[in-house]
């Protein structure tokens, strides 16, 4: 055998290895996933009855019954609940985060890298720190039990959003806004005909993180929302628990599962921009 031909066989038992543990891992983490999947097709006396994927007894009554709920209120309420939460708030954060980055990358001013430092700081900031100031000031407000203190504040912008679409813009010449400048464009202009569209990645990038954050998002609807008609699906997935008779788990894993496909749709169709986005800022700046 020569040195090439030993090289390359070390190569391929070194990727068969690295496959070999990456699968394992892999079926590790989904594995919890594919038994909710497989569960909310089971029997609610057959899911914790036998260690088997693959339901013996196949039925949709789960989802059917799931999806009724209580009879006076469907999923079909907490879903379209969510999609406009999730919808107004993923809009607004990206909307307000390219606006503020722009800010801090595009335009000079007194206290710049001061402020944008601060900006950067609330990333390590915990929800819970700020979670009891700002329920009192909604409540004064009255906001609580609507869906505006869960969407308005989204419009101030995030700060990993900020970060992220700073350094693309700190990639783009500034030689673009001098010759637009020259052109008679305002600041305004340079930001939405020529660097917005520039930045597509760190936007689709920063739209899928906010969607899905918003659509799981528990906590919020749970300190905003007391009635039932206005909570959201992770919320009122929670009803489907009653710890003083029998859980429901069919329905539980049923309306699970079903959550879970905007997500997938998501992942699946932009799932190149995810790394793209990420990717290209790391570099840049």
């Amino acid at each position: 055998m020569t040195k090439l031909q030993a090289r390359h066989l070390r190569k391929f038992r070194s990727n068969v290895i690295f496959h070999a543990v990456v699968l394992f891992i892999g079926i590790f983490m989904f594995y919890p996933l594919l038994w909710m999947i497989c569960g909310s097709f089971k029997p609610s006396d057959e899911i914790f009855g036998t260690v088997s994927l693959i339901p013996k007894r196949f039925t949709l009554q789960n989802f059917i019954r799931g999806w009724r709920f209580n009879g006076s209120t469907t999923f079909t309420t907490f879903y379209l609940n969510s999609f406009i939460v999730t919808g107004f708030s993923t809009i607004g954060a990206v909307l307000s985060s390219a606006l503020v980055a722009f800010g801090f990358s595009r335009i000079h001013f007194r206290g710049n890298k001061f402020w944008y430092g601060c900006m950067f700081l609330t990333l390590m900031l915990p929800y819970q720190v700020v979670m009891v100031p700002q329920f009192i000031l909604f409540f004064n407000m009255g906001w609580v039990n609507t869906f505006l203190p869960i969407i308005v504040p989204q419009f101030g912008g995030q700060a990993f959003f900020i970060f992220l679409m700073v350094q693309f813009f700190r990639g783009i010449p500034l030689e673009l806004d001098q010759s637009a400048m020259i052109d008679g464009c305002s600041k305004f202009a340079i930001f939405t005909r020529i660097l917005f569209p520039l930045i597509k990645p760190a936007l689709i990038t920063s739209t899928i993180f906010s969607f899905y954050w918003r659509w799981e998002d528990f906590l919020g609807p749970l300190l905003y929302l007391n009635r039932p008609r206005n909570f959201t699906v992770s919320l009122a997935m929670r009803m489907f628990a009653d710890p003083s008779t029998t859980t429901d788990w069919g329905a539980i894993f049923a309306m699970g599962t079903l959550s879970l496909l905007p997500s997938l749709i998501i992942f699946f169709i932009f799932q190149k921009y995810i790394v793209e986005g990420i990717a290209t800022s790391g570099i840049k700046g």
